[in-house]
């Protein structure tokens, strides 16, 4: 790997995925299709929550809040991504390398509660339904939604810093985008201690959000087991599974790069699980809330049939 002195002047290289004749520009149209079916879908979810009176609701409020953090948190990483597949080997100044790397993890943190806060939301519905909406309320909802985002950028400052503030002596970053792993590689000291600071902050914060999560499905399968028909047990069911399959995407891949021991896998292994989280659960969310869910689909066809009605 190529040197770079310490006054910053140069760049870091982003390796990208090495992908050659028929197979690149087929990689590139890939991950262009579908990053731009992530936004439209995403975006599409946040303007029906908007637009629609029977997606009034927090439940649906908080999936609009998990969409507009997909939009930004897909917009984060693919487009150096679409940059290597295209020309190779992408140069990127320190400055953009660790503002991509703030970002992204903030994102990832805020998404990580966001979660933890649309479980508790379906807690509150499920077990609390006579009080459900006085416990949720508008201002209650805001207050979360505001709540997830200062502690996801909060909770990114510490392993970003950490990462900036390391002497770099390589320069080839062994990923697509800046990541913990990859740039830590690339420092001239030791950096056991720092991948010990960074598995306690990014562990505990989202293993105790994990733990939360689990605790409060945990009630709402109590509760529901309780209720006194099937259709009510699967009517309540349908109303968690989509939340349910996205967690356990987000954690299952979350967890594996940056909870275990980042010697333990391949330089390749990570940017191939890094597509999972940033850039397949982006474009699933979408699917999963819509296909799965039944007002969602409703209000879409209330909306398209409106448009076709004025024309």
């Amino acid at each position: 790997m190529d040197h770079v002195n310490h006054n910053w002047t140069q760049s870091f290289i982003l390796a990208g995925f090495t992908t050659t004749g028929t197979l690149q520009p087929l990689a590139f149209l890939g991950t262009l299709c579908i990053y731009l079916l992530s936004l439209a879908g995403n975006i599409l979810i946040i303007v029906l929550v908007q637009l629609d009176s029977g997606l009034f609701t927090p439940m649906y409020f908080f999936i609009s809040v998990l969409s507009f953090v997909e939009v930004w948190y897909v917009s984060t990483t693919v487009p150096t991504l679409l940059h290597t597949l295209l020309h190779g080997c992408s140069p990127i100044s320190p400055a953009v390398c660790f503002i991509q790397l703030y970002v992204f993890h903030s994102l990832g943190m805020t998404e990580c509660y966001l979660l933890g806060v649309m479980a508790l939301d379906r807690y509150l519905a499920i077990c609390f339904p006579l009080h459900y909406h006085a416990l949720m309320s508008r201002q209650v909802q805001l207050r979360l939604a505001g709540a997830t985002w200062v502690a996801g950028f909060s909770a990114a400052l510490v392993p970003v810093t950490l990462t900036a503030t390391l002497p770099f002596c390589l320069k080839e970053v062994a990923h697509y985008f800046c990541d913990l792993a990859p740039l830590m590689r690339l420092a001239c000291v030791d950096t056991s201690w720092h991948t010990r600071a960074h598995g306690a902050v990014i562990g505990v914060a989202t293993g105790c959000n994990f733990v939360l999560i689990l605790g409060l499905y945990g009630g709402i399968l109590n509760a529901v087991l309780k209720l006194p028909s099937a259709a009510s047990r699967a009517k309540a069911f349908s109303t968690c599974s989509s939340h349910m399959t996205v967690v356990a995407l987000f954690y299952a891949s979350a967890f594996t790069v940056y909870v275990g021991s980042p010697g333990s896998r391949s330089e390749g292994t990570d940017r191939l699980i890094a597509l999972v989280y940033a850039l397949f659960t982006p474009f699933l969310n979408p699917i999963i809330y819509s296909l799965r869910n039944k007002e969602v689909k409703e209000a879409l066809r209330r909306k398209i049939g409106l448009d076709l009605g004025r024309d």
